[in-house]
């Protein structure tokens, strides 16, 4: 297999590296990722501005971009081959709920899977530095292999958030569905040394509602959550509804 690996915490985070060493065992790696951390800029892509990549080593790549860029970059004009996946991960951090609409991790997967290439996203859900990255991407590489043998469904990509606990005290892997966060919207506001309002977004506390059969449940209970997503956000369910409006 040929494989792109990609992430949001950026080149040097260390569960890139992990996760990029156990793919080595599945076939070919190429890494393109963000030169910094790019965490929780979402499906964003540059367009007014240049980028630029520096190759740190053979099919290694920095980018001066999101991870949408990346991938884009790199399956169209970094890499030595086309990739038969993208691997997205692993980031430092659950990517559970309404958060997958967020985060760079899941959007790089979706970028990927826009462009008709397999593509899964891989999080250790952790508020550390994490202690389980090993397991995570043992998982990853298994999982990559049983893609390059079946495929995944049309316009469907795969989100993965792994518990943070030993591997010999996790559970099952278990299909999932995402699940839905509760946020309390607290901004603080504040005064700067010269007198001027700031601003900080996302200082509330963030908890998930323990639904049964989602992401968040499975995890909170030691199993690996695999969560289809798909390209396709059209809620067909308020469909007929809709069309009941007089718009006249």
């Amino acid at each position: 297999m040929k494989i792109l690996v990609t992430n949001d915490d950026g080149i040097n985070a260390k569960g890139l590296q992990v996760l990029a060493d156990a793919m080595k065992g599945v076939g070919d790696v190429a890494i393109v990722a963000p030169d910094r951390e790019r965490s929780a800029v979402g499906h964003a892509l540059t367009l007014h501005h240049p980028l630029r990549a520096d190759e740190i080593g053979p099919n290694k790549f920095a980018v001066d971009g999101t991870p949408t860029d990346c991938v884009n970059l790199g399956i169209h004009n970094l890499i030595s081959f086309k990739p038969d996946i993208v691997v997205s991960g692993i980031n430092r951090g659950g990517n559970m709920g309404d958060d997958v609409t967020y985060s760079g991790t899941v959007s790089a997967a979706m970028e990927a899977t826009l462009m008709g290439i397999p593509a899964f996203a891989v999080s250790l859900v952790t508020t550390a530095e994490g202690r389980n990255y090993k397991a995570a991407a043992e998982f990853a590489a298994r999982l990559a292999s049983i893609i390059g043998n079946r495929g995944l469904p049309e316009d469907t990509f795969l989100n993965v958030n792994v518990p943070d606990i030993p591997a010999e005290m996790m559970l099952e892997p278990l299909i999932t569905r995402q699940g839905r966060r509760h946020y309390d919207g607290t901004i603080v506001d504040k005064l700067d040394p010269r007198g001027r309002k700031y601003y900080w977004i996302g200082s509330g506390e963030q908890t998930f509602l323990d639904l049964d059969g989602s992401d968040y449940h499975a995890v909170l209970r030691g199993h690996i959550s695999v969560t289809p997503l798909h390209l396709d956000l059209t809620n067909y369910s308020s469909v007929p509804i809709l069309k009941g409006w007089d718009f006249g």
